[in-house]
């Protein structure tokens, strides 16, 4: 051996030695104090580094200062590298949480509230810069950016340039300067409002963002918002969630991470201690685990995009797109009149008026009657059209908060009122989600409620039931120190299995510590169970599955009984478990079964990651029945929904008999309706399929491609479905449908984010109120079009016939630009605001090819149109000398005074018209709407104002008072006459056939109506699962994230986790009696498609 060999040996031995003590030294640092694991890393990182850690960087002196051993620069190029080595250098995770004072099991002290604010100081807290709202002069800007009233301003220049000269400084300015302010008036209210919308929406986005999770502080699992996570904290992660920071992973089994929103790679990465680093903003696909954040905020990846991306949602919804095309339309009539009027008056002027009157008085002249065309131009150009479907939009989103109903999409809102059919979940929505263990089969016998919890503590088969149940789980159990109520966090079906189990004498905690966990499969939605093997202290392999009790049962060779002894399956016995099922199933119970097996050890591979280990031969334990009772309310809710014209399907993964029990207390089975199993529906034919659809009422046993399959064929025959979904696996058909509704607590983030609407309190009574308020926003939007299109009509007609017949308008620049504040800005606030009535239940869905005005708002239009238009025309040709004012100073002012204010009082009590088209009384619950009541009577004081005080403004005189009573008077006629005019009968057909073209088109995602085979429609359902977990470039996710609709991969609604059977997702419960679907009583056999 030379001496080179020999020394490179003494260094690889003195290399050993090395490693060993700060192997050592990483061991006793676990077991000391907080401090002196602190200390010894330190001298650690010295050794290594060269420096103390602390001092490595500015975030590292703040670390310090706050008693943390790293620093923020380490900990962000701890993630970014994602470096083993790294992490190993730091102790490992162990090492990592010592640093961060954290206890990898019991997490931070969550009471603390100087320890949260510690860590946010010296890491930085879980937020990212956002675009801050425009200043109020920017809204300013941009309303003055409207083409018509630049125009309106150099004509209010060019007047008041010409007045002054023609008129004097003291005379001359009046009608520039009225015209400048009007302009302002209008330019200042619609700022107002477009800033007012703008605060609404960025509160709604922020609800939007904040995302609640659960984090472990202080030993027990706690709710809390994602703003709030710091570095140090502990999150448990199951299927569906999304990973809230960048951190390592700690300890779990199969977690698989979705990381295409970050890397690009459409293959889910496998997380473990070999590769333990997790990114922010990635998604859970299968497993669970728990993982320690490292960085929040604008420290992460994600963040650092986020932060990055300017949320301008400029998308036009259906209903706005429609409504400006309608302005359009309206806009270039009013054009062609405004132009024939300034014909007209230039025309008359030159050839009755003029008579050698000098320059500037003739440019003065045509001034002013370019400024009344223009004028005419903006009272005719509806501006108030999208902005009524933005208040409405605006108004309806804050009020449906209110209602437990957050929008994700804004145009959710007005489609929602289109929706026929709603495919409604069970568990969560239609019942309360409150699982209790009420009936168990166990030792052979079914129990009754009285005796379920008498069973001897000792008994062998309660030893191996406590083992399955106490394994196979993702549920935590805190016990609190100082005595008090024992808290369970678990799903709703795991926490009653737990719960009944703690009644039974189990120690959670010690069952999870006393033998080790092998290998772990996850709840899956196709096979309806989750499994676990452990290692017992002994060194005996036990395989536990729990899942859908007919499902576990058809893998059961044997029982045991009440001794614990394996006995083999009778066909007798097997019938008496089966019986069993089907009358706790009958009972509206939940059947989950417990089974287990023994595992040979030599049967099991070094590396269980991709084992699949035994789920035959089993061994059954015990079979619990879980209550969950219905919703209070949701029966009526139904019933409500029914009665509007919108069918309501239940679709779970239940079983038949409990799908049928529950489906029959809340009103949805109906005596002629159809249960079919998604295993028999998706086999149908497509003749017999598109047949039995509009009876099915309830699909029992579907898979998420099972509802997605019933979505697209409802939408090819021609329905407007709604659907709703909490699971990972829900997502293609929350993508899918017309709307998405996501439950917001008991649902993934995954289908929140695949969702339109998230239903905050899980009810379905919820969803009743939101199609209420989806049919409102239609409502309001055809109150506000009658109401325009009634002045639009009046006005118009007005100017362009006096223009015609005596070449003057009675309407001024000024007082048609207060016209067009009333009409649009003030208008669309008072009757965009309306609370919706009940009676918009009454009435049908309206349909996609529905008319924006109806022949019943024709008619309303048409007959306050000509009742304004005549009393206008009489007033403008005869008031002179029917009112005997013909020997005031200046009779032609007084008259068009009179005409002006009774224009104005005509559209106010028309507004109170305008907010009940169908029905006879107007004022119904008009003291529930105070915008409406508040616009009204700043209406008419400005009103006041205008004609007795801001005369030179307005040009205008002041009113006796009774003159003032004619005119109100006249405005009131509008009252009775509305009422009349309901009588008259109209027909169906919509009334113009270019309006026909103008049809909502609710939002479509994806096309379906194209599909012609079952086997298209499922390979349809394939692409969007691929389209809603497929992967996305960093930036292009991250902009998807920010504005757009993103979803995640099709894995399970259970919340993630062995065991986690029926946690989001529809459990399973017990097997058909008839052996298939119950079709109007008979049994549907599987049809095989040609």
């Amino acid at each position: 051996m030379t001496m080179a060999e020999r020394h490179g040996g003494i260094e690889e031995v003195e290399l050993r030695d090395v490693e060993q003590q700060q192997q050592q030294q990483k061991q006793q640092a676990q077991e000391q104090d907080p401090q002196t694991q602190k200390s010894l890393l330190e001298e650690q990182h010295q050794q290594e580094m060269g420096a103390p850690i602390s001092d490595d960087a500015a975030g590292g002196s703040v670390a310090a200062q706050h008693g943390f051993v790293f620093s923020m620069e380490q900990l962000v190029n701890l993630s970014s590298n994602a470096n083993v080595d790294d992490l190993q250098r730091m102790g490992g995770v162990r090492g990592l949480c010592a640093g961060l004072a954290v206890d990898s099991e019991m997490g931070i002290n969550g009471d603390d509230a100087e320890d949260l604010k510690r860590r946010a100081e010296a890491y930085g807290a879980n937020t990212y810069p956002k675009k801050p709202l425009p200043p109020f002069l920017w809204f300013v800007w941009q309303a003055t950016q409207d083409t018509i009233l630049i125009i309106l301003m150099c004509c209010a220049a060019l007047s008041l340039f010409f007045g002054m000269i023609a008129e004097g400084v003291h005379e001359g300015w009046h009608e520039g300067v009225a015209i400048c302010i009007a302009v302002l008036i209008v330019v200042t209210v619609t700022a107002l409002t477009d800033y007012r919308q703008a605060l609404q929406f960025q509160g709604l986005d922020a609800e939007k963002e904040d995302i609640q999770l659960k984090v472990i502080r202080g030993g027990r699992s706690q709710a809390a918002s994602i703003f709030d996570l710091v570095v140090g904290d502990i999150v448990p992660l199951a299927i569906g969630d999304q990973v809230p920071g960048d951190g390592v992973f700690i300890s779990g089994h199969s977690l698989t991470i979705d990381e295409s929103y970050m890397t690009g790679e459409s293959d889910p990465m496998h997380k473990d201690v070999y590769r333990p680093f997790l990114m922010s903003g990635c998604k859970v696909v299968d497993g669970y685990g728990t993982m320690l954040v490292t960085a929040v905020g604008t420290n992460t990846e994600w963040g650092r995009i986020m932060a990055t991306v300017n949320k301008d949602d400029e998308s036009v919804t259906p209903l706005q797109a429609r409504l400006s095309r309608l302005a359009k339309a309206i806009g270039k009539v009013g054009v062609t009149v405004a132009v024939c009027v300034l014909i007209f008056l230039v025309t008359r002027y030159f050839t009755d008026t003029y008579s050698g009157q000098g320059f500037i008085d003739v440019i003065k002249e045509l001034v002013d009657e370019i400024a009344v065309a223009v004028s005419i131009v903006v009272v005719a150009i509806p501006e108030g059209l999208p902005l009524a479907v933005t208040l409405t939009l605006a108004y309806s989103m804050r009020k449906m908060m209110n209602d437990k109903a957050l929008v994700r999409n804004m145009a959710a809102c007005e489609t929602m009122g289109s929706a026929t059919a709603i495919c409604s979940d069970k568990t969560g929505t239609l019942t309360l989600n409150q699982m209790t263990v009420v009936r168990e089969w166990q030792g052979g016998e079914l129990h009754q409620p009285d005796v379920i919890n008498n069973f001897d503590p000792a008994s062998p088969l309660l030893q191996v039931i406590l083992e399955g149940v106490a394994q196979n789980s993702t549920g935590t159990v805190f016990i609190p120190p100082n005595g008090g109520e024992v808290e369970v966090s678990a799903s709703p079906t795991e926490t009653a299995i737990i719960q009944w189990a703690l009644t039974l004498g189990m120690d959670y905690n010690r069952l999870r510590h006393a033998s080790d966990i092998i290998s772990v499969e996850a709840f899956n939605s196709t096979k309806k169970r989750a499994g676990v093997v452990v290692r017992r202290t002994d060194g005996e392999v036990v395989v536990h599955w729990k899942g859908a009790a007919e499902m576990v049962l058809a893998n059961c060779e044997s029982w045991k009984d009440a001794q614990g002894n394996s006995v083999a399956f009778t066909s007798d016995k097997l019938k008496s478990v089966q019986a069993a099922i089907a009358t706790m199933a009958a009972s509206s119970l939940r059947c989950i079964a417990l089974a287990s097996s023994p595992v040979p050890l030599a049967t099991v591979p070094d590396d269980t990651e991709s084992w699949q280990f035994p789920d035959t031969s089993l061994t059954l334990l015990a079979i619990v029945g879980i209550k969950d009772p219905c919703r209070p309310g949701v029966p009526e809710a139904v019933a409500r929904c029914q009665k509007a014209g919108v069918k309501v399907r239940m679709v779970t993964g239940d079983n038949v008999l409990t799908a049928k029990a529950i489906a029959t207390e809340c009103g949805i089975l109906t005596p002629d309706g159809i249960v079919i199993e998604g295993k028999d529906f998706r086999v149908l034919p497509l003749d017999r399929m598109m047949e039995i659809i509009p009876s099915i009422d309830v699909m029992a046993r579907s898979s998420p491609t099972d509802k997605h399959l019933l979505v697209s064929m409802l939408q090819r025959m021609g329905e407007v479905v709604a659907v709703t979904g909490d699971g990972t696996n829900d997502a293609p058909a929350l993508y899918e449908a017309d709307i998405g509704l996501s439950m917001g607590l008991s649902g993934t983030e995954v289908a929140k984010e695949s969702s339109d609407i998230i239903i905050l309190d899980d009810n379905f009574a919820s969803i009743v109120r939101v199609v209420r308020w989806g049919r409102s926003v239609f409502a309001s939007i055809q109150k506000y079009i009658q109401f325009q299109l009634t002045v639009n009509i009046c006005a118009l007609s007005l100017n362009f016939i006096t223009a015609l017949t005596s070449g003057a308008v009675p309407l001024t620049t000024v007082q048609l630009l207060w016209v067009n504040l009333i009409m649009n800005t003030l208008g669309a606030l008072a009757l965009a605001t309306e609370p919706p009535t009940s009676d918009l239940l009454e009435q049908p869905p309206v349909g996609r090819t529905a008319p924006l005005i109806t022949n019943i708002m024709w008619r309303n239009i048409f007959t306050q149109a000509a009742f304004q238009l005549t009393v206008l025309m009489v007033l403008n040709y005869a008031s002179i000398s029917l009112l005997d004012i013909g020997g005031v100073a200046n009779p032609t002012q007084l008259k068009n005074t009179i005409i002006f204010n009774t224009f104005v009082f005509c559209q106010l009590f028309n507004e109170i018209n305008a907010r009940r088209p169908n029905k006879l009384n107007v004022f119904e619950r008009l003291h529930k709407s105070p915008i409406f009541i508040a616009v009204l009577c700043f209406s008419i004081t400005f009103q006041s104002l205008i004609i007795e005080v801001f005369q030179s403004f307005a040009d205008t005189t002041s009113l006796s008072w009774q003159q003032w009573l004619l005119c109100i008077g006249i405005g009131a006629i509008s009252l009775p006459l509305a009422f009349v005019a309901k009588f008259i009968p109209v027909t169906e057909a919509p009334l113009f056939d270019c309006f026909q073209r103008l049809r909502l088109r609710p939002k479509r995602r994806k096309s379906s109506r194209n599909l012609i085979t079952i086997q298209e429609l499922q390979a349809s359902a394939i692409s969007a699962a691929a389209a809603a977990t497929g992967s996305r470039a960093a930036a292009s996710s991250a902009a998807a994230a920010a504005g757009g609709k993103s979803a995640g991969n099709g894995g399970t609604a259970a919340g993630g986790g062995a065991g986690a059977v029926a946690a989001e997702g529809e459990a399973p419960a017990a097997p058909s009696a008839a052996g298939g679907a119950s079709l109007g009583g008979a049994a549907v056999q599987p049809a095989v498609s040609s």
